[in-house]
């Protein structure tokens, strides 16, 4: 084998990706077309459930060192926002962050890890056998071959990896495209004339250009293969704001369209699929890069452990079962978001489409209403559908600090760190702990501490190393070994020796 995944795209979701990978000991090799990292950004956000799993491995001070927060998003545009505050997280906000400082940060990341990153290197084919895939490709030096056990598509709505597996990709076509644009001079006093309510779009960026996005009715069924030309961007905005807001100098002007598709499978033998070569659609609240991380982070540990020779049963295609039905949410969400911004812009459907917008906006000051749609925009709210009844099984795992035997103060997140499971014992006689140490101390991180005040009637809980639950018991429940075990081999993998019992 040339490396135990071949890994096709060096977008956020392909660096995270090999990171989780790397962090694992696994081999990973990393296939870019483009000679070099983008320069511009098509997403500029990061929300609070992918700054969570940055803090997870200890990288999220990398991140927000760079950007800037903001205590809340939109939902289609309403006026009333989204309070990523109000939601249970240490990160309840926003980051403002382009896109191509998130890859520089994460490919540094991926380095440190030992990823060899091959930019100038374009897959061009898989095939794949029972004991591995073969991947041609095309590099500087001319076309070559290299084998893998595994390869992920992370290469976007036009995936080659997912055409060469026979994976469908059903969904709509585009009905509405956007312009982006952005611009090195504005006239940032003819946009402070326009105020909040202008129909366009505005975000200042890092690099001291100015963003602007606009939906044009007279332009927006254009296809978004046809090239946005400066006086089409500059006589859209004059049409749509009254302004062309002095725009000059565009580093870069692009079209984009609310296409929306979902791969059938993310899963088909040793080819598997995320971010965009998994779904896509109009990006609506900022959720797509955002979803393309928390592939990678799903798939990561559980790619990793079947490579390892550890992965129970059925846990690699737990990957499918889980993200698949996080897509749909996302492409259904954002269908209905695209729904009511286009509706708008049609003549016949402009009044009903207003006082429908008008009530939804109302709805969202019900703080119950805001905070169900801030969680799911944040993905925040995202729990994996479990046979367990109790409802932290599946969920995120709150961030509480505890104190280990040894006198450590630690959070949940910090255990992760090194990409394994965390099992918190708090239940006071230590059997647990020892229990877990002894069979699975190699893929699981042990505490055995003190209950905090915000633990609840928490006794033991097994946390995946994605963050999520993957068991729990309360304080009221009998202690059960025998279900401890159960969980353990089911997510963990048989012990390597027998496990201490309790």
């Amino acid at each position: 084998m040339d490396a135990d995944v071949v890994i096709s795209g060096a977008g956020p979701t392909g660096l995270l990706l090999a990171s989780e990978l790397a962090l694992a000991g696994v081999r990973v090799r990393v296939l870019e077309r483009r000679l070099a990292r983008h320069q511009e950004s098509r997403a500029l956000t990061l929300h609070p459930r992918s700054i969570e799993i940055m803090d997870l491995r200890g990288i999220a001070d990398r991140f927000l060192e760079l950007g800037r927060t903001v205590p809340g998003w939109h939902f289609a545009g309403l006026p009333q926002r989204l309070d990523f505050s109000a939601l249970r997280t240490r990160h309840g906000y926003c980051l403002f962050l382009e896109q191509a400082r998130v890859e520089r940060v994460l490919e540094g990341r991926a380095r440190e890890l030992g990823v060899e990153i091959s930019y100038g290197h374009e897959l061009l084919a898989v095939a794949q056998d029972e004991d591995g895939v073969e991947v041609a490709v095309r590099a500087p030096g001319g076309e070559s071959g290299l084998r893998a056990a595994y390869v992920v598509g992370c290469d976007g709505g036009r995936s080659r990896v997912r055409d060469s597996a026979g994976i469908g990709f059903p969904g709509t076509d585009a009905t509405m495209t956007s312009m982006l644009g952005d611009f090195m001079v504005i006239d940032h006093d003819a946009i402070a004339a326009v105020g909040e309510d202008s129909p366009v779009l505005i975000a200042p960026l890092e690099s001291g250009a100015t963003r602007l996005v606009v939906t044009d009715p007279l332009r927006m069924r254009v296809p978004a293969s046809e090239p946005v030309t400066f006086e089409e961007f500059r006589d859209a905005l004059v049409r749509m704001a009254g302004s062309s807001f002095g725009i000059a100098e565009p580093r870069w002007l692009s079209r984009f369209g609310n296409a929306t598709r979902l791969a059938e499978a993310y899963r088909a033998g040793r080819v598997l699929l995320a971010g965009d070569a998994a779904h896509i659609h109009f990006p609506a609240a900022g959720q797509g890069l955002n979803t393309g991380l928390q592939d990678a982070m799903n798939l990561g540990w559980k790619l990793a452990a079947e490579i390892n020779g550890w992965a129970p049963a059925a846990l690699l295609d737990s990957y499918h079962t889980e993200r698949h039905a996080v897509g749909r949410t996302v492409t259904a969400n954002t269908q209905a978001q695209t729904l009511l911004l286009e509706l708008t812009l049609l003549p016949d459907y402009r009044q009903p489409v207003t006082a429908l917008r008008e009530l939804m906006n109302d709805l969202l000051q019900i703080p119950e209403v805001n905070s169900h749609l801030a969680a799911l925009v944040s993905a925040l709210g995202i729990s994996y559908a479990s046979s367990d009844d109790d409802p932290l099984v599946g969920a995120r795992m709150p961030d509480i600090p505890s104190t280990t035997t040894d006198g450590r103060r630690l959070r949940v997140s910090e255990l992760l760190h090194t990409g394994r499971f965390a099992y918190l014992d708090f239940t006071g006689a230590r059997e647990g702990a020892a229990a877990v140490a002894a069979g699975w101390g190699d893929r699981v991180e042990v505490m055995a501490g003190d209950p905090p005040s915000t633990a609840g009637d928490l006794a033991e809980v097994l946390v995946r190393p994605d963050g999520h639950v993957a068991w729990v018991r309360r304080r009221h429940e009998t202690p059960d070994v025998a279900a401890r075990e159960s969980a353990l081999r089911t997510w963990a993998g048989a012990p390597r020796q027998a496990a201490v019992t309790a």
